[in-house]
């Protein structure tokens, strides 16, 4: 029943998000220089998924891209003083490189193990909520993306994550967390992030099965995160959709953007098996507030994710579930941890 609730909740959730982006942005489609193949991805990550309720135990994010362009600036969506600036970004650019901007909206809840206490656990993770907004550059080719991104958000009270997640427990009525008096201060955010995705090698191209190896890597900076990053994904199924694989919720991690060229396809459908590794400096969640005391612990420097899951597209649209391994993010913590993602991307 828990989860029906949380499911019907997500569904009303993402129509709303999915009219005021569309509303916003179809609107715009007569003035803006490029508007072909747009696309909207919707992100829904819990730990609802294996009846948890603790650590990572919620995050939602948004993603609006734009069509492809030869320049930035050619989107007149872009306020007209930012054309210039924009085209000074150093991204890489080959002869048939094709470039989209992305905007983005999300939000990250993390609790400790046990949310029937409302003192402050010292030995387990802070409450931390992280609530932001983001615009990144792509540059890619058929085989390649190159992602740059900033982050601009709010840790603390004023992500409102702790009354997020009260109103929603409310509401399915399930144990209520307590413990949000303790949370991170609010610290202002902000963060650049540099991915690269790279389709190493594709085999059975128009037959059964088709396999496919896309690798990535990457860098943080900023007083959220700060890390290095890698890892890679293999796909096999009929109908490989044109683009960089599957994603989770992180800055630059977009894979459902569709590759430059891409071929409009049929049905599809395909498993898949992927890992991200991290070599991590801050993280913010677990390190504490920058430049003021609060809760911490005492991280792990090396954190890794396993992925396995179905995607299904239909000729625009793309549905995926993750199941998720998270290792251990700090000492304290007792074991990994598990939770599930979906992921919804719509071309216009």
């Amino acid at each position: 029943m828990k989860l029906k609730r949380e499911m019907f909740i997500l569904v009303l959730c993402l129509c709303l998000l999915f009219g005021i982006f569309f509303s916003q942005f179809a609107s715009a489609q007569e003035t803006a220089g490029a508007n072909e193949n747009q696309t909207l991805i919707f992100y829904w990550e819990n730990d609802v998924f294996t009846n948890t309720d603790r650590y990572y135990t919620n995050g939602a994010k948004v993603i609006w891209v734009s069509g492809d362009l030869k320049k930035y600036g050619e989107d007149k969506r872009l306020p007209s003083w930012s054309h210039d600036p924009i085209e000074y970004v150093p991204m890489p650019e080959r002869k048939e490189t094709v470039k989209n901007i992305a905007l983005s909206l999300g939000q990250k809840i993390f609790t400790p193990r046990d949310i029937s206490r409302s003192d402050l656990i010292e030995d387990d993770r802070p409450y931390a909520g992280y609530s932001y907004f983001g615009i990144a550059l792509h540059s890619k080719t058929r085989n390649r993306l190159d992602s740059l991104e900033l982050d601009i958000g709010i840790v603390g009270p004023d992500s409102l994550a702790g009354d997020v997640q009260v109103k929603v427990h409310d509401l399915i009525e399930t144990e209520k967390p307590v413990g949000w008096d303790n949370q991170l201060k609010n610290e202002p955010a902000l963060g650049i992030v540099y991915e690269r995705k790279y389709r190493t090698w594709q085999s059975g191209f128009g037959s059964w099965p088709e396999i496919d190896f896309i690798t990535h890597a990457g860098a943080a900076v900023g007083n959220v995160y700060t890390y290095l990053n890698g890892g890679g994904e293999i796909r096999f199924g009929y109908n490989l959709p044109v683009d960089f694989g599957t994603g989770l919720i992180r800055p630059a991690g977009d894979a459902s953007i569709p590759a430059a060229h891409k071929i409009q396809s049929a049905a599809g459908f395909h498993l898949f098996a992927a890992v991200d590794g991290r070599g991590v400096l801050r993280n913010i969640f677990l390190d504490g507030n920058t430049f003021t005391d609060s809760h911490k612990v005492d991280k792990e420097y090396l954190v890794a994710d396993f992925m396995m899951g179905a995607s299904f597209h239909y000729k625009r649209i793309k549905i995926t579930y993750s199941h998720v391994y998270r290792t251990k993010e700090f000492e304290e913590q007792k074991e990994g941890q598990i939770f599930g993602s979906i992921s919804m991307a719509y071309s216009f």
